[in-house]
């Protein structure tokens, strides 16, 4: 039986692995990558690697076996048909007979087009049979945080998010529920919507990062089109601009504002501050 994680070289995985290896012996832990150089750390830690990838359904032969735990963490390429990718690793796991499979998926409150991969996954999952968890993660501080340096060139916080409000929490923190659920007992058939502790709004985001910088940092609310418009300009993708401007459409709406308490309860401690996250990225 091992614990096996998809994707363990991204931003979430990495923290996945990491603190379990912190909980479980390194032999029990799988990291599913597509490039073993990116996991060569893991590696010389004694963590098994199985070389994989979402767009070959070959390569996911005989990676499970019966009795697995299993994360599924979302893929990221929007253009590639994410559900099929998906699909891909569901119909191993249960040609494998997993113990587990986790699925990071989206808060159940969320219609904006992001969410809509999501809940097809979802489908899949809970038609499969296999015994599930459903990591329904909002928002992450990091989305916000690891993308200062406009912020910081034009002393300006600009979303199109009105004055909803957005309870995100740090990738470890969401990393930490993973772990629990991969770890613990009791968590077949499970939904968790998982959030951070305290929701805030962008003025507020705005003034936290006036206080930690010192400079006069204003929210500049746009419309989803501007918001758009200003991503492409910045070299995304257009389907990922609209997918991103679609969800601060949801945030003002209030759907991001995830109150359920399953965060903290699975981790079993209170949820990263934003402005510990704000700190943390002004110091990097």
């Amino acid at each position: 039986m091992s614990i096996v994680v998809t994707g363990a070289t991204g931003h979430l995985g990495r923290h996945v692995v990491e603190q379990l290896l912190e909980k479980v012996p390194a032999e029990q832990i799988t990291a599913v990558v597509r490039d073993k150089e990116k996991a060569a750390d893991f590696a010389a830690r004694g963590v098994r690697l199985a070389v994989a990838d979402y767009n070959a359904p070959e390569t996911f032969d005989h990676l499970f076996t019966a009795g697995d735990k299993v994360l599924l963490i979302s893929g990221n390429e929007f253009d590639k048909g994410r559900v099929r990718q998906h699909t891909v690793v569901i119909e191993a796991a249960k040609e494998a007979g997993v113990a587990l499979l986790a699925y990071t998926s989206a808060p159940g409150s969320l219609t904006a087009a992001l969410a809509d991969d999501h809940r097809a996954t979802e489908e899949v999952l809970l038609a499969s049979g296999l015994p599930y968890s459903l990591l329904r993660n909002a928002w992450y501080h990091e989305n916000y945080t690891e993308n200062l340096p406009p912020v910081l060139e034009h002393n300006a916080v600009v979303q199109a998010a009105g004055d909803g409000r957005v309870a995100s929490a740090s990738r470890a923190d969401y990393a930490a529920a993973a772990v629990a659920v991969l770890t613990g007992e009791g968590h077949e058939n499970t939904t968790y919507e998982l959030g951070g502790d305290e929701a805030w709004g962008f003025a507020e985001y705005a003034a936290e990062l006036s206080r930690q910088t010192g400079r006069e940092i204003v929210y500049s609310p746009v419309s989803t089109e501007a918001l758009a418009g200003i991503l492409t300009g910045a070299g995304l993708p257009a389907l990922l601009a609209a997918a991103l401007a679609g969800v601060d459409a949801s945030i003002e709406k209030g759907e991001l504002a995830v109150s359920s308490g399953d965060l903290s309860r699975l981790i079993g401690r209170p949820t990263t501050p934003l402005t510990q996250a704000v700190t943390a990225a002004l110091k990097g």
